[in-house]
């Protein structure tokens, strides 16, 4: 019962160990909060990695593909036919894509993938990144009437409104047409209204033709090109205040330039209509990504064999069924298929070096901010070294009165538990209430700065995204505790070792 009352007697009026628990505390919260906002980081990147990309992918190491994609399917079942929730095949070639803004042209290097509308969403979260609801639910490569968001819809309420695409969709690409066939007919009476050269007729005029060439003539207020979804980042950039500003809109006409299947490949290029935007929130995904029909592109490509009608894909996108190992997987079809001309990994594997980098940079900062709490070890330890030699004469007289040393021990390491138990809870209060308003509490510092500490344009995240980890808390609690306790080893042995006539001797 004294061990209890002197460590509360001490813990109340010594207010030097109050400095000990605020750097216990400081530790403690700044850990919680890095690891939350860390862990959201990580969660929502993996999240839009594994949107994109299946569990397990079967490649073809040549960009002509691999023949047959049913047969291909079908050895896939029969290797790991009960693991299979779902599958869809792609073509996936280097691109470049133009398109015309302000009467210039703007060529950007892409990615172009041709997929299946109907059961690409069945493998991925592909439409749940996209601009209309309808296409959410069930994407296609026609061009909406309208309809089109007008926020971002994973951002919510929040977000800013993205006004141009109000008109996005028929109502966008009629006005376009209109006001193109204004220009042509406008440039056409400046030509007619110029002085014409005489010219020798060559033969009876066809009355017919006119009309023959009118009504064979593509109208694109009535049509579309074959369908196309951008990368958001492809046709927008981001303002400084946050706003998006749309160099294309769902309804503009662009033209695609890629390499046929073949050797050597030859250059080969067709018009598509913008009838949506794939918005991942990752920018290596929405600066390059460029969807299309997987049969159109199979047919500029020429990778269709005539007789059969049978083409040709690159890929083959696999979703498991819950809970099913992909790595196993991965491994069943790597001992089926040959690896000099396929190449099979998960989700992970693919972006491997990225997900390492994460994890490597939480844990250097780990160390790092765990430094903190070890520093407050060090000022505890001061702090009891102090106490044993400024309190020896308390120390003999206890022992004189009949205080084992184990006692005198268990005084010192109570302390010590003491000092780790309250500066760890408050750290762990204040770091979780951190953590609840840390958006609030970034609009609070950005007003005060004059700046935003969150910039959407870099994270392309309108809220600082986090993961309260239970596992991870406790173990930086319980690393504190641990801390503060051994801190208190070294004074605790010093006073149980005193002797009492050796500690009065003086007195």
């Amino acid at each position: 019962m004294y061990k209890l009352l002197l460590c509360l007697r001490y813990l109340r009026t010594r207010y030097i160990a109050l400095a000990s628990i605020i750097s216990v505390m400081l530790g403690v919260a700044t850990m919680i909060v890095v690891n939350s906002v860390m862990a959201g980081f990580t969660t929502e990147m993996q999240n839009r990695i594994h949107g994109i990309l299946a569990d397990v992918i079967v490649d073809a190491r040549s960009l002509e593909g691999m023949y047959d994609a049913q047969w291909h399917m079908e050895q896939i079942r029969h290797v790991a036919g009960d693991e299979i929730e779902g599958m869809t095949v792609t073509v996936a070639v280097p691109a470049m894509l133009s398109f015309q803004y302000g009467g210039e042209w703007i060529t950007r290097q892409v990615q172009l993938i041709g997929i299946d509308e109907k059961t690409q969403g069945k493998v991925s979260d592909f439409a749940k990144y996209l601009q209309h609801e309808e296409n959410r639910r069930q994407m296609s490569f026609l061009l909406r009437e309208g309809g089109y968001d007008t926020r971002d819809h994973q951002a919510g309420a929040e977000a800013p409104e993205r006004t141009q695409m109000k008109s996005a969709g028929w109502t966008h690409r009629r006005r376009v047409a209109r006001a193109n066939a204004f220009r042509r007919q406008l440039e056409r009476s400046q030509q007619s209204s110029a002085p014409a050269e005489e010219t020798a007729p060559t033969g009876p005029a066809d009355p017919f033709a006119a009309r023959r060439t009118e009504s064979n003539e593509f109208n694109p207020a009535r049509e579309q090109h074959t369908g196309v979804v951008m990368g958001i980042a492809l046709a927008s950039f981001r303002t400084p205040q946050g706003e998006d500003r749309f160099l294309v809109l769902p309804g503009d006409d662009v033209k695609l330039t890629f390499p046929t299947a073949g050797t050597p490949p030859k250059a080969s290029s067709d018009n598509f209509t913008v009838v949506d935007f794939y918005e991942s929130k990752m920018s290596e995904y929405d600066s390059s990504f460029v969807f299309v029909p997987i049969r159109k592109l199979q047919e500029l490509r020429g990778m269709i064999e005539w007789e059969t009608g049978i083409g040709m894909i690159t890929s083959i996108q696999i979703r498991l069924k819950p809970g099913v190992d992909g790595v196993a997987v991965r491994d069943k079809l790597r001992e089926a298929f040959p690896p000099e001309l396929y190449v099979i990994a998960t989700w992970r594997d693919k972006q491997g070096p990225l997900l390492a980098a994460v994890q490597m940079e939480t844990a250097i900062l780990n160390v790092l901010l765990f430094l903190i709490i070890a520093v407050a070890g060090f000022g505890i330890l001061a702090i009891f070294l102090m106490i044993v030699i400024e309190k020896t004469r308390d120390i003999g007289i206890l022992k004189s009165l009949g205080a084992s040393p184990g006692g005198v021990m268990g005084i010192f390491l109570a302390y010590g538990l003491s000092l780790g138990l309250v500066g760890s809870g408050v750290g762990l209060v204040l770091g979780l209430l951190f953590v609840k308003y840390i958006n609030e509490i970034a609009d609070v510092l950005g007003w005060i700065m004059g700046h935003e500490l969150f910039s959407p344009d870099v994270y392309y995240f309108f809220k600082i995204p986090t993961v309260v980890d239970p596992a991870t808390i406790a173990w930086i609690v319980s690393g504190a505790l641990v801390i503060a306790v051994l801190a208190s080893v070294l004074p605790a042995l010093r006073a149980a070792m005193l002797h009492p006539v050796e500690a009065l001797r003086y007195e």
